[in-house]
């Protein structure tokens, strides 16, 4: 047992006398260097694929025992940059050598170095030209790797140390040494770098080694053609143009339908029934330009440079990282997240319950003031020429020298004059207790000192707080919250800073932001009266009163402010006085913020206490002479000096100007952040540089303080040099578990830390653990320090329930009895306490990041990226180390400032390289790395960077970062498993269930088609219009509308009936049509579209309706044009003049080849004769036309409308609607297929009322169009498509006041229905609805229909009937395909609205499409639809026998069998609701959740796009739009980019938070591109796959392309 506690204690007290470096036996790990180009301009090669694949594989397998896999035993030297640039003098210093260590940097180094056999290509994210700061993207060559000078890479001799300086000498010790800074440090930010000459050849060394490998580089240009515009005022390729874009599967379509699975499980593809869409074309021309097909590593074909950036990123992942997780199914929906086991394996504490340790007794001394005012009095009037504080200028001169004697005066002349001269002597505004804010500059103690004495001697409260420089400092506001909530009223400050804070134009100071109302008094003694003879302050011994309040910021920014009562402050400084040997008249060197922590404790009130003389060195003199405080310590012979190991690591950094230094003066050197385990570095090398200028070691004495505990422990300055100090080299790994482990030093993560001394005087400490229980931790485990002293702060000032938590902890032993009956206080520091009682601090609570049950502390990572060789990329003291919550666990984000001049594939290899360094040696993953240009993240007063407003905008995306680097591949290790398709099961069982749960078959149908009436014992649309124009000759069907609202031109039954008999004649004469000729109808929305539709009826032909080219962009839009009219078979094409000429144009002629146009008849002249028979058709199951329809996957379906379903159709829409010649529609929709087609062309003639027509594009010119001819003409029923209602809610949103003076009206409107293909869209019905609610729209009025190919109108909401009901279902389940109903408002809630009520004469049921079974009410499946008004079958060119045969005569597996159903492919369920239908039936709803093609099959579960595109769209004002996709099994999101494209970046971990967060999903790219790129059909839905096939033909021009790892 002894023995092993003195080999402990041997290891903490670990040589230090002997030479600094002894302790650390490094392990230089050496290597050849070997170089290897390393980027390589394209994408990776086929052979080189298989070449990286084997390399890759070969570091997993295993290896015969005694061979390492090559290039393991090979490891990189520590390569050190000429120390030649250190001679030179920084332009502003550099940064604080805090997280300086050499043995961390090999370490660094060496992970690095593990990492290189892992050779993978980690695709780099492309940036548009305009993003890129600087550096052409094209001429990128890899970094010469011989730059180096020759002796760099090599050490001066091996071996063991022999001098007492250790191996390395002090030249390359320094060049070599990391200058880093806290993040919260405060530190400039204005720190330049010079680099160094061997800095490239160091990098290239390394990343000869890395894995990062050939990086696939992208350069995206702009192009010089824009994209399509339509209209001319876009680019979103318009709702009614142009839009309907076929694109052909990339390769055939086998291989498209299955791309290999990445992720790490292998699941098997599920007998999912692939639903593909008829593609009935020989390929045509892609869209966005024919891109060259080439095949990936998995044989999948992909077009393009993209998708082999997509392949790395997949091959990447491929990589194991990670143990794979766990796979079973549960049945149950509940996704639990993977809740992370603990390492069986993991270190625990294994020592005996700490004690706790006191400090020795206070010493009592004679002459010690009973208060500190008392102390000032006495120094004022016995010795009033002593020096008290001197002052500089930034010159390094003395500017100003504070005796005793004016501090006390003007001390008692404040305190009178902020208690006589305030306000009225009835109504004094200040009284004994009360708070005053103290404002003053870094630059002006003195001004300060006398203050803050003032305010003592007044008995008010002081509250120090940093100058506010703009309205909006970074924290500024939350200052100004505890401001308030001390009840602040009155702002002291000096005149300098009065006339510097910002004014209004009337003088006034403003009120800040967040701040109260004050009152600003200048202290200045010129400004303020003499108090009267006989005045004198009331001086009191200390008691129980507040003496001041020091501010402390948190770690989510907010502010609180730490009482500290006068005997508080009392005790401390005695305590400090015997701990540091304090003596009269001594000199002491400040260059610590006088305002609050050590710099207040040692600056300004134990000096006053002992009457010492300080020398404060402000910030600014620091900036200009970082050497300032030695040469002080020099002239002034100071004894202690107060400094943070920042200011000695910019001496060192600065000291070779200078000769005379001499140290010898100093008996201590307090370092006040030496709790920070990084500052040994600092430390060390100091003392090294400076022993030879007569420092002594036992001179440098850490301290550790918080603000709630002020001084917790401090090395005593002692004249015994033979008693050394402490030190402790801790494995990381244990760290990270909470437990102490000396390490071997074998490993490569160590923390050296080293003492921060012992207990203060009178004070009681012990060790708690840090979550929970305040129970006594055990000899060898990390815990809070706690302290039980009168010498702490007593409380957050107003908050009493965080005080209990804080200040009045009562540490347990393990049988649950408090140790002590008086309360401890939390330090917010880690640490333990070490043989001897030396307390060891190993980081802050405000640090602390708690990842999948590991800690780890932001300083040490901060260190760790540091020691990436960062000099060339970003700026050191600049770097930001901090955790969000993402699916219930921390994650770590680090943002570092990058330097101007640094490239973009220089930063992106920097970056790579700190993942691996920070995964090599803390073994945890960093979810996010950030770096954002020079000097923008936001400072704190001192130039630190402001932590928590850094977070801040990281998490609301206003960071606005250059280069980002997302790895949620190896983060998230917490997903919940992934789903596993149960074996299939039979009919039978099914049955069973459905009987044993009592559930009722999901079915339902509209009403029976009821009466015939007059005009429907016609089975033609044809007899019907000829019976109109015979017996209502002048009743009015149509009328067209105009952009401005006037009627462009109309028709009656007998002008429609006379001008398609001269359509028919011509066809005859000038077609020589055939009975049955297929015509393509081109014309734009109207009523010549109209006239030719039942000319082609009158003369036998089966008419095609196809949207024209659009003008301005007939390259894209006209081969979808061509291919219809290839595709129908059309004998000829039917069109306007105008439309004529479009099509003989030079830019049609280059679009396509025209030759092979069937003729073109243009119907502009007519013949004056009509034909000699109208045509009647023999058969009603003959063809009546052809519906051609491009679906949102981009295939091109053309369905067959027999004249049976055609007149069923119509009167099945005359029922539902109850139209009559009497009424009058209004209809806003692209009439060119589907219901839209219907409602335009047919169901006016059938019906007889009169249609208002207006073409949507019309809307573009006048978004109120539509809406003021609903009004004028006083409609009751109108259609319209979602693009519509769109550009009504957006274009006329701030209208509505005006609309309403110009007399619109929408009261009369009882049915506003958008004809729809999808789910309903309830936000935009809804805000719709709220929208117009005000000019007479009833909420209920509006409502959807729901159409599909195989029929075009299922559901439809009539006039008679119960509203569309809404209802809640848990998102979670829908994914494993169930249908769960939740409450409003609850956690994972969708809301679907029905899709109207189901059409007269049509019958659904709800189907499972894998197994063709019934399914229960509320169970989710595909909807499969039986109805007269069926469409009869697919037009093809091949005639796909079976598909035809599986979509539109379906039967069920089991029940009713005998049932021919057609199936929509979308999916859906029934619900029978509380309400009654006209029958007094009760209601069946119909819910469409999206279709089977659409969905995104992922982690086995079933995703619809447009879900997680609402998640995306919320997560930033700046998206506009969204579309999601796969490729090969990795989730693609490109969002629209409405803003600075600055923007751009902030969008990419904004976008993979809200993923994680609602979907358990990891996005693998995020494309942001500019507003209208994700291209829309006519009814407003969009192309996603046009979308993926131009991005994977990197034709999207993306603002940035992110690969998430």
């Amino acid at each position: 047992m002894v023995k092993s506690a003195k080999k402990l204690a041997d290891i903490y007290y670990g040589a230090a006398r002997s030479g600094i470096r002894v302790c650390y036996r490094v392990r230089l790990l050496r290597s050849e260097h070997r170089c290897q180009s390393l980027g390589t301009k394209g994408d990776i090669t086929q052979k080189g694929y298989e070449k990286k694949r084997a390399k890759l594989i070969g570091a997993y397998l295993p290896h015969p025992p005694g061979m390492e896999p090559s290039g393991q035993a090979e490891r990189r030297p520590p390569v050190t940059p000429s120390s030649s640039r250190y001679h030179r003098r920084r332009s502003s210093g550099t940064r604080d050598e805090r997280y300086r260590s050499d043995v961390h940097t090999e370490a660094v180094q060496a992970a690095l170095a593990k990492h290189k056999e892992r050779k993978m290509a980690v695709p780099m994210p492309s940036k548009r030209r305009s993003l890129v700061v600087q550096s052409s993207m094209d001429a990128y060559t890899p970094p010469d790797t011989s730059s180096g000078s020759d002796g760099e890479g090599s050490l001066h001799g091996e071996g063991t140390p022999t001098s007492s300086h250790g191996s390395i000498s002090m030249e390359h010790w320094i060049s070599r040494a990391i200058h880093g800074s806290t993040t919260s440090s405060t530190t400039s930010s204005s720190s330049t770098q010079s680099g160094g000459s061997g800095a490239a050849g160091r990098l290239a060394d390394v990343l000869a080694q890395t894995h990062v490998g050939p990086i696939a580089y992208l350069s995206l240009k702009r192009k010089s053609a824009p994209g399509p515009v339509e209209n001319g005022n876009s680019l979103r390729r318009s709702c009614e143009f142009g839009s309907e874009l076929v694109w052909p599967p990339l390769e055939p379509e086998e291989n498209h339908s299955a791309p290999p699975d990445v992720t790490s499980y292998a699941s098997e593809h599920s007998a999912q029934v692939e639903r593909p869409q008829v593609s009935t074309t020989p390929r045509p021309v892609t869209k966005y330009g024919n891109a060259e097909l080439m095949e990936t590593g998995d044989g999948v074909p992909v077009s393009s440079r993209v998708s082999a950036k997509i392949q790395q990123l997949v091959n990447t992942l491929k990589r194991p990282k990670r143990p794979p997780l766990r796979e079973f199914f549960v049945d149950d929906f509940e996704e639990l997240l993977e809740v992370q086991q603990p390492d069986p394996n993991q270190p625990r504490p294994e020592g005996a319950q700490m004690l706790a340790i006191r400090g020795e007794q206070m010493g009592v001394v004679t002459n010690w003031p009973p208060s500190l005012e008392a102390a000032l009095q006495r120094w004022g009037t016995i010795s009033p020429k002593a020096p008290c504080l001197t002052t500089m200028d930034t010159n390094g001169k003395a500017l100003y020298v504070l005796t005793y004697g004016k501090l006390w005066t003007r001390s008692m002349k404040v305190a009178y004059n902020i208690l006589h001269k305030l306000g009225t002597k009835q109504e004094p505004m200040l009284r004994p207790g009360d708070r005053v804010a103290l404002v003053f500059p870094n630059n002006d103690p003195a001004a300060f000192m006398v203050a803050f004495y003032g305010c003592l001697l007044a008995e008010v409260v002081p509250v120090p707080i940093e100058v506010p420089l703009t309205r909006k400092d970074a924290g500024s506001q939350q200052i100004g919250f505890l401001l308030g909530s001390c009840g602040v009223t009155v702002a002291l400050t000096s005149d300098a800073c009065h006339k510097g804070l910002p004014k209004s134009p009337t003088g006034e100071i403003p009120q800040f932001k967040g701040w109260p109302k004050l009152l600003w008094f200048v202290t200045e003694s010129k400004h303020l009266s003499k108090p009267p003879r006989d005045w004198y302050p009331h001086i009191k011994d200390a008691n129980n009163d507040t003496a001041y309040i020091e501010y402390k910021t948190c770690k989510d920014g907010s502010v609180l402010g730490v009482t500290v009562m006068r005997i508080a402050m009392l005790t401390h400084c005695q305590g400090l006085t015997q701990s540091c040997g304090y003596a009269e008249a001594e000199t002491i060197v400040n260059v610590l913020d006088f305002k609050k922590d050590v710099g207040l404790w040692h600056g300004i009130l134990t000096s006053v206490m002992n009457m010492m003389h300080v020398i404060s060195i402000p910030y600014s003199l620091m900036k200009v002479n970082p050497l300032s405080w030695i040469q002080k310590v020099c002239q002034y012979k100071a004894r202690v000096a107060c400094v943070k190991s920042r200011d000695m690591h910019w001496a060192l950094v600065a000291h070779r100007d200078q000769r005379d230094i001499d140290l010898s003066s100093l008996r201590m050197l307090l370092v006040a952040d030496g709790s920070n385990p990084w500052s040994i570095s600092s430390c060390d090398a100091f003392l090294n540089v400076f022993q030879g200028k007569g420092l002594r070691a036992e001179v440098i004495c850490p301290c550790a303080s918080s603000p709630e505990a002020l001084t917790v422990a401090i090395r005593r300055p002692t004249d015994d040099c033979n008693l050394p100090p402490g030190r402790g080299v801790l494995s990381m790994h244990g760290l990270s578990h909470g437990v102490i482990r000396v390490d071997t030093e074998e490993k490569l993560s160590v923390l050296t830390v080293q003492d921060v001394g012992t207990v203060m005087p009178g004070a009681l400490m012990c060790v708690v653990r840090p979550d929970g229980v305040p129970q006594l931790c055990k000899t060898d485990e990390i815990g809070e320090v706690c302290v039980c002293s009168i010498a702490t702060g007593t409380s957050y000032y107003g908050l009493s329930g965080m005080t209990k938590n804080t200040f009045e902890v009562f540490p347990m032993s393990s049988s649950g009895a408090p140790i002590s009956e008086y309360p401890f206080t939390r330090t917010g520091l880690l640490g333990f306490i070490g043989p001897g009682g030396l307390v060891f601090i190993a980081g802050k609570m405000d640090g602390l990041m708690v990842v999948a049950g590991r800690r780890h502390n932001a300083d040490d990572i901060v260190a760790t990226a540091l020691a990436v060789e960062p000099m060339k990329f970003v700026y050191r003291g600049r770097i930001a180390v901090f955790s969000i919550t993402v699916l219930h666990d921390e994650r770590i984000v680090v943002v570092a400032e990058q330097r101007p001049d640094s490239t973009e594939e220089d930063s992106f290899q920097w970056m790579s390289r700190v993942l691996q360094a920070i995964d090599g040696i803390h073994q945890v993953g960093v979810y996010c790395l950030a770096l954002v240009p020079s000097n923008t993240l936001p400072k704190t007063p001192l130039g630190g960077i402001h932590l928590s407003e850094t977070k801040q905008q990281f998490l609301e995306g206003s960071l606005h970062p250059c280069n980002v680097l997302m790895c949620p591949h190896t983060c998230v290790s917490n997903l919940p498993k992934p789903r596993q398709k149960q074996p299939e099961i039979g009919p039978a069982s099914v049955m069973v269930g459905n009987l044993v749960s009592g559930k009722r078959i999901a079915q339902a149908s509209g009403r029976d088609l009821g009466q015939m009436e007059d005009n429907d014992q016609f089975l033609f649309l044809s007899e019907v219009l000829q019976w109109r124009a015979q017996t209502t000759p002048d009743h009015v069907l149509y009328t067209l509308l105009n952009s401005r609202g006037a009627i462009a031109s109309s028709l009656t039954c007998l002008q429609l009936h006379k001008r398609a008999e001269k359509i028919a004649a011509l066809l005859a004469e000038r077609g020589h049509l055939q009975d049955g000729d297929h015509v393509a109808l081109v014309y734009p929305p109207g009523i010549d579209l109209i006239a030719a539709f039942y000319g082609c009826l009158y003369c036998g032909c089966v008419p095609i309706t196809v949207r024209p080219p659009h003008p301005q962009n007939i390259a894209t839009t006209l081969p979808t044009v061509k291919m219809i009219v290839e595709v129908s078979r059309s004998a000829c094409v039917m069109t306007s003049q105008a439309i004529c000429k479009l099509l003989r144009s030079k830019e049609a002629t280059a679009a396509v080849d025209v030759r092979t146009w069937p003729p073109v008849l243009d119907t502009d002249d007519l013949p004056k004769k009509k034909p000699p028979h109208l045509h009647k058709p023999s058969n009603p199951d003959t063809l009546a036309y052809l519906d051609f329809s491009v679906s949102t996957t981009g295939m091109l379906a053309g369905v067959k409308m027999s004249h049976t379903a055609t007149s069923a159709f119509c009167r099945s829409i005359k029922l539902q609607c109850e139209l009559y010649p009497s009424r009058e529609v209004a209809i806003c929709l692209d009439p060119y297929c589907g219901l839209g087609f219907v409602l335009w062309c047919l169901c006016s003639v059938y019906s007889g009322h009169q249609s208002i027509l207006i073409p949507p594009s019309e809307l573009e010119v006048n978004p109120a169009l539509w809406l003021m001819a609903v009004s004028q003409y006083r409609v009751r029923d109108t259609f319209c498509s979602y693009s519509v209602m769109e550009l009504c809610t957006k274009g006329l949103g701030l209208q509505t006041e005006l609309l309403k003076t110009r007399g619109l009206d929408l009261s009369r409107v009882r049915t506003c229905v958008v004809v729809a293909e999808e789910r309903p869209r309830i936000a935009l019905t809804q805000s719709f609805s709220k929208l117009f609610k005000d000019l007479g729209l009833h909420p209920r009025a509006v409502s959807t229909s729901f159409g599909c190919r195989v029929n075009l109108a299922i559901c439809l909401q009539g006039t008679s009937g119960p509203d569309p009901t809404t209802v809640y279902v848990d998102m979670r389940a829908l994914r494993h395909d169930r249908v769960r109903l939740v409450e409003r408002g609850s956690p994972h809630s969708l809301p679907l609205m029905e899709s109207g009520k189901i059409l007269p004469g049509v019958r659904i049921i709800i189907a499972n499409p894998e197994t063709k079974g019934p399914l229960g009410d509320s169970h989710l499946g595909e909807i499969w639809v039986h109805s007269s008004h069926n469409a009869s079958g697919y037009f093809t060119v091949y005639g796909d026998e079976s598909l035809q045969s599986d979509h539109f005569s379906s039967r069920l597996s089991f029940g009713d069998t005998q049932t021919v159903w057609a199936r929509t492919g979308y999916l859906g369920f029934l619900r029978r609701t509380e309400l009654t239908d006209a029958s007094g039936e009760r209601h069946d709803a119909l819910y469409v959740v999206g279709a089977l093609d659409e969905a995104m099959e992922l982690r086995g579960m079933r995703y619809h796009p447009i879900d997680i595109e609402t998640s995306v769209i919320r997560t930033h004002k700046s998206i506009m739009e969204c579309a999601v996709f796969t490729w090969t099994n990795l989730l693609v999101v490109v969002v629209e980019l409405d803003g600075s494209e600055q923007e751009a970046l902030d969008l990419v971990p904004l976008v993979t938070n809200s993923v994680l967060e609602d979907h358990y999903l990891i996005v693998g790219v995020v494309v942001v591109v500019d507003v209208g790129v994700i291209p829309i059909n006519s009814r407003g839905e969009k192309q996603r796959m046009h979308l993926r096939d131009g991005f994977l033909a990197d034709q999207l021009d993306p603002i940035y392309v992110a690969y998430n790892m």
